[in-house]
């Protein structure tokens, strides 16, 4: 391993936690602040790419990540049904549950969505990432 890529490793395993707790800060402070569910996913799946970055094998299962986004699309659009036909009285409190459980969805649809679009970038059309 060269001190380059040792240096780039080291870099990139300290990011992580630092990179995560930055996208889900975006996520949960969403409804008060710019930012949201599709920035924190945006910002989220830069933690997939690192990873790609870092150790560039393709161990990835992507038919896993396929199935989660297709769940969190449903689960996007049945919440709002449940809540529109239960009659339930909405005040402050339990919009900001609700948009909070929605930015959370939608981050990590988002999420999931840019690392699919990444990895079948590299794995399918480019062949590897240093070709």
């Amino acid at each position: 391993m060269s001190d380059k890529s040792y240096l780039i490793s080291r870099f990139i395993a300290f990011m992580y936690p630092i990179i995560l707790l930055i996208g889900a800060y975006i996520i949960v402070n969403g409804h008060q602040s710019p930012g949201g569910g599709f920035h924190g996913g945006a910002v989220l799946a830069t933690v997939f790419i690192c990873r790609y970055l870092e150790n560039p094998n393709e161990d990835l299962r992507i038919n896993s990540l396929e199935i989660l986004e297709k769940v969190l699309f449903f689960l996007i659009l049945l919440l709002p049904v449940i809540l529109l036909f239960n009659n339930i009285s909405m005040n402050a409190f339990s919009n900001k549950i609700y948009l909070l459980i929605m930015n959370i969805l939608i981050g990590l649809k988002v999420c999931t969505g840019l690392s699919i679009i990444f990895y079948r970038f590299v794995f399918y059309e480019g062949g590897g990432l240093w070709n």
